[in-house]
């Protein structure tokens, strides 16, 4: 059983944003921040720019990572170009530690240009002081 909530797990992937120094642009629960878009018909949980480069965050739960369709998720959002430049949109991926080898074992499956767009990060699922 997870005893961080959503809106921790979002807390959490922000704080990732923020030491590789990108701005939030949009975050779920958040106050003062818009919701982020749909990507595909696929939910996000934050994005984030620096500069002109753009960054997706997702926060996934132990029973998400555990779906048959969740390689298909991460490709797609791994394979995201801005509009008008056509840059790679980097992916953040936070998950929860006990997850974190299976992750990177899906992860590692996918060709080399779509990995290097992919960061993940591994959250302590006990909670957060």
């Amino acid at each position: 059983m997870e005893s961080i909530n959503k809106q921790e797990r979002v807390d959490e992937l922000i704080q990732q944003f923020w030491k590789l120094g990108y701005l939030t642009v949009s975050r779920k629960y958040g106050t003062y921040l818009p919701e982020p878009p749909k990507m595909g018909h696929y939910d996000i949980d934050a994005l984030g720019k620096i500069k002109n480069q753009y960054a997706i965050g997702i926060s996934l739960t132990s029973e998400e990572i555990h779906t048959e369709n969740i390689g298909e998720k991460l490709l797609y959002l791994a394979t995201r170009h801005t509009k008008n430049t056509n840059r790679s949109v980097q992916l953040f991926i936070t998950v929860p530690k006990k997850d974190l080898f299976k992750v990177k074992d899906l992860v590692s499956k996918f060709e080399d240009e779509i990995k290097r767009n992919i960061k993940v990060v591994a959250v302590d699922t006990e909670g957060i002081n």
